[in-house]
């Protein structure tokens, strides 16, 4: 029994001694990973600062983007930090790599390979929005001048239809997957379409023919001159997306523009 326990005891202390310089290597690369991480983070921050670049990421419109998503602190601050953890995971897999911890070296390793996953998906989500924020203003400027009274409704809309395209592209991109989401969208967007398409083609028939027909009575007409048309005279004193209003002294009249289609008018 007494051979036995000096046997274990023993080989405990020479494994306790064997082990020391590992510990000091590992704790000497802690301290010079800190310290190399904390230089790189502040010479970073310096040339960022210098070069002004939160006002050209400003000018360029970055900034709205990130702060849809929810990053709302300034780029000049976020890099470097992020610059920060990075460089310590890389140390810190060198240091698991000299001290034979493979578990530790082979999650970093596994999260450094997924990284460009990451930020594709982001650049993805920054231009969706970005995009999808310019074409839905278009869009509901569009409208807007075409005298559709749900324009802003539509440009959100379709800022919404990009962004969520974007989404799933970013979705792709972390390796998730999307089948279930893909199904169900389609069946969405084909049973509103189906819908949108049966209220107008049905339910609105008029409704569009009058929008339609306003968008060419705006260009022809005058606002401000005298109008006649179906035994009806006046001032035109309004163009809506559906009818025009003619003034008198006594009364308004409106009129439908599918008027114009189908009578003569003179102004």
């Amino acid at each position: 029994m007494r051979e036995k326990l000096e046997q274990a005891f023993g080989g405990l202390v020479d494994s306790t001694i064997a082990a020391v310089p590992k510990v000091v290597v590992g704790i000497l690369l802690i301290l010079g990973a800190l310290v190399i991480a904390k230089i790189v983070e502040k010479l970073l921050r310096y040339t960022l600062m210098k070069v002004r670049f939160d006002e050209l990421i400003g000018k360029a419109g970055i900034d709205q983007a990130l702060q849809r998503l929810g990053i709302r602190q300034e780029l000049t601050q976020l890099f470097p930090r992020l610059a920060y953890f990075l460089v310590l995971l890389t140390l810190a897999r060198t240091a698991g790599d000299a001290l034979g911890i493979v578990a530790i070296s082979g999650a970093i390793g596994a999260f450094f390979a997924y990284l460009p996953n990451i930020f594709a998906a982001l650049v993805l989500m920054i231009l969706g929005s970005t995009v999808g924020q310019s074409a839905g203003q278009t869009v509901a400027q569009s409208a807007e001048s075409s005298g559709i009274e749900f324009a802003p409704t539509l440009g959100k809309l379709v800022s919404g239809i990009i962004l969520f395209v974007c989404s799933m592209m970013a979705i792709a991109q972390l390796k998730i997957d999307t089948d279930i989401v893909r199904i169900v969208t389609s069946f969405v967007l084909g049973g509103a379409a189906l819908a949108f398409g049966l209220s107008f083609g049905l339910g609105t028939r008029d409704i569009v023919r009058n929008v339609a027909a306003g968008f060419y009575v705006r260009k022809v007409l005058t606002m401000g001159k005298p109008l006649e048309i179906a035994g009806q005279q006046g001032v035109l004193s309004a163009i809506t997306a559906t009818h025009v209003v003619l003034k008198t002294d006594q009364q308004e009249t409106v009129i439908a523009n599918g008027t114009f289609l189908d009578q003569v008018s003179k102004q």
